[in-house]
C-alpha cells in the first residue's frame, strides 16, 4: 500500500507537468499546464518535433497564434493518455484585460473542438484577478468551464465562488514560502499557513454549499499533499509523485478534509449573491500583502516564461 494509492481513494489526482511520459507512469485522472511547464518541456529535445509540427501547421501566423497553437498541441497530446480534463491557460499578459481574456478562451476552444476535443475536458486556466474572475464569470455563463489560478486569499476564493467559477488552484508551498522568508516556522503540517489556508476555504465552500471545486495546488512536500487529503482535487508535481509512489504506509491514510458530495450542490444564482464590488476587492486584496505580493510575482513568472516561449518559437521559425 503505498501513499499515492491511498491518496486516489479520497482526491482527485491532477499531474502538474508538461510530460506525457510521467502522465503515463502516474496515472492523474487530470492534469495542468501552465507556461513555465509548456516551456520545460519544449526545451527537451524529446518534444522539439511537436513545436517543428507547429511552426509548419502556421507559417503565415504571428508567434502569439503559434504559441496557442503548442498549447492545445501539448493538451491534445495529454487529454489522449488521461481520462479527465487538460487546464489550458489564457496568456498571463492578459490578466488584466477582462476582453482580451474571454476573446482568447474563445480561440483556444476553438482550436481544441478543429481537432474534434470537447470543450467538456478543458479548463480555461485565468489568474484570479479581477478582470480574471470577470471574464471567468461571463465564460462560465456560457457553459466554458474555467480554473482560476494564483489564488491566494479568501477574498480571491469568495470572489471566484460568488462568480459561479468551477475550479479554483489555492497555491500552498508559495503561500508557505512567504511566509518562511519572514521567519516564520511551524512544527506540523497542520500549521503550514499554505495547507491552513486551502482547507479555511475548503471548509467555507462547504458550509455555504458552493459547487466551485478545490484543487490544492503548488506543493513543496509530500506532507503538505497528504494533509489536503479529502479535498476535491490536488495537482501534484512528478517529483512529489515519486515520492507518493514510494512511501509506503502501514495503515490506510485517513481523509484530513470530509469529501463533498459536488453532485448536490448547486451555482448559487448571481442575483442571490451580495458579492463583492471591484473596490471593495481590490481593497481587502491590497490589505492581504502575502496574497498581493505573490498575485503579482506569479503573473511576472508566467508572463517572463510566456515570452520566453515565444522567443524560441522565433529562433526555430
Amino acid at each position: 500500500m503505498n501513499a499515492l494509492e491511498e491518496l486516489k481513494r479520497h482526491t482527485r489526482v491532477v499531474a502538474d507537468t508538461g510530460s506525457f511520459e510521467l502522465m503515463r507512469r502516474f496515472q492523474p485522472l487530470d492534469a495542468t499546464t501552465n507556461p513555465s511547464l509548456i516551456l520545460k518541456a519544449v526545451e527537451s529535445s524529446q518534444y522539439r518535433h511537436l513545436v517543428r509540427d507547429v511552426l509548419q501547421q502556421s507559417r503565415e501566423q504571428t508567434t502569439e497564434k503559434q504559441v496557442l497553437r503548442l498549447l492545445v498541441q501539448f493538451g491534445r497530446e495529454i487529454l489522449a493518455i488521461i481520462p479527465g480534463r487538460v487546464s489550458t491557460e489564457v496568456d498571463a499578459a492578459l490578466s488584466f484585460n477582462r476582453e482580451a481574456t474571454i476573446e482568447q478562451a474563445d480561440e483556444i476552444l476553438q482550436l481544441y473542438s478543429r481537432h474534434g476535443v470537447s470543450p467538456s475536458r478543458v479548463l480555461i486556466k485565468i489568474a484570479a484577478t479581477w478582470e480574471g474572475i470577470r471574464a471567468a464569470e461571463a465564460l462560465e455563463r456560457r457553459g466554458i468551464a474555467c480554473n482560476l489560478t494564483l489564488l491566494f486569499s479568501m477574498t480571491q476564493a469568495m470572489a471566484c465562488a460568488d462568480a459561479g467559477v468551477s475550479l479554483i488552484s489555492p497555491f500552498v508551498g508559495r503561500i508557505s514560502d512567504w511566509h518562511k522568508a519572514r521567519g516564520l516556522s511551524w512544527d506540523s503540517v497542520n500549521e503550514d499557513p499554505g495547507v491552513q489556508s486551502v482547507r479555511a476555504i475548503y471548509s467555507l465552500y462547504a458550509e455555504r454549499g458552493y459547487k466551485t471545486e478545490v484543487m490544492g495546488a503548488s506543493f513543496r512536500s509530500v506532507e503538505q499533499v497528504l494533509a489536503l487529503a479529502g479535498c476535491d482535487l490536488l495537482t501534484v508535481s512528478p517529483e512529489l509523485l515519486e515520492g507518493l509512489m514510494n512511501l509506503g504506509l502501514e495503515t490506510p491514510l485517513a481523509a484530513a478534509l470530509s469529501p463533498r458530495d459536488l453532485s448536490s450542490l448547486k451555482v448559487p444564482a448571481l442575483s442571490e449573491l451580495p458579492g463583492l464590488c471591484e473596490s471593495d476587492f481590490r481593497l481587502e486584496l491590497n490589505e492581504d500583502a502575502m496574497a498581493t505580493e505573490k498575485l503579482s510575482e506569479g503573473i511576472r513568472l508566467f508572463r517572463r516564461d510566456g515570452d520566453r516561449l515565444r522567443s524560441l518559437l522565433g529562433e526555430m521559425a
